[in-house]
């Protein structure tokens, strides 16, 4: 089992998930030629793909779905929440999925489990192979006890460090917006990632990525440090995904 990004952040969202011969999307948040360039940076065609799931409708998450799916015939699975608020998703073939309940797509086993974001019906997931399992958890403002059950002894983690508190209070965003960002429906910081990450069983962890670093509240050197003192590591060994490049292919 394997995983890659597409690119992680505001601008743009993606993560390529495979287990065996399967290979799935979640969220799509560029433009059509912007993914299909992404998606060759990892080795890849539109057409090894088995379809798209969807976290949420927000636009650096969906708003590339429609055009990828309609153009290259592939399913979506996303919540009837995240369905009510999408746009473009008109011929697109959808398949509408329980936040709480797993789902197989070919040699992938899936489970989508519900955040508390501001949006409709956001989900994160949770993907399997049978052996192995990989969790991925952005856009969110805060933990709960079901996320911290789901997530706990997975052998990989994709885990939103947003923002630094004191980089976002003393930033250059409007008074509203760091409301919304740094509150309960908004998005982790990095002290919240690493407190989170600290209740979560680690014996079989072998890689955490930070993802959805704001480039202008955080830096990648204070979510690193933030997430390896958790980890017991070195800074270094805690990955970013970026926003321009994603990150290559880890496997577990």
């Amino acid at each position: 089992m394997r995983f890659a990004s597409l690119g992680s952040g505001s601008d743009g969202n993606g993560l390529v998930v495979e287990a065996g011969s399967t290979r799935v999307l979640m969220d799509c948040g560029f433009g059509l030629a912007d993914s299909i360039a992404r998606l060759a940076r990892l080795k890849l065609e539109v057409s090894d793909l088995a379809g798209i799931v969807v976290t949420h409708e927000h636009g650096d998450h969906i708003g590339g779905v429609g055009r990828l799916a309609r153009k290259h015939r592939l399913p979506v699975w996303l919540t009837a929440g995240t369905l009510a608020m999408a746009q473009d998703l008109d011929g697109v073939a959808v398949q509408v999925i329980d936040s709480h309940a797993a789902f197989a797509v070919d040699d992938l086993e899936i489970q989508p489990y519900p955040v508390p974001h501001d949006a409709r019906e956001p989900v994160q997931f949770v993907f399997g192979d049978g052996q192995r399992r990989l969790g991925v958890l952005t856009d969110v403002g805060c933990s709960t006890p079901h996320i911290e059950a789901t997530l706990s002894g997975v052998d990989a983690l994709v885990l939103e460090c947003n923002h630094d508190a004191a980089m976002l209070d003393q930033g250059p965003y409007p008074a509203g917006l760091k409301r919304r960002v740094g509150g309960r429906f908004g998005h982790l910081e990095n002290a919240q990632s690493a407190a989170l990450l600290h209740t979560l069983r680690h014996d079989k962890l072998q890689c955490v990525m930070a993802a959805h670093v704001s480039r202008t509240n955080n830096t990648d050197a204070l979510a690193r440090r933030a997430l390896a003192e958790v980890l017991n590591c070195a800074d270094e060994e805690v990955r970013v995904a970026c926003q321009t490049a994603g990150f290559d292919w880890i496997c577990i």
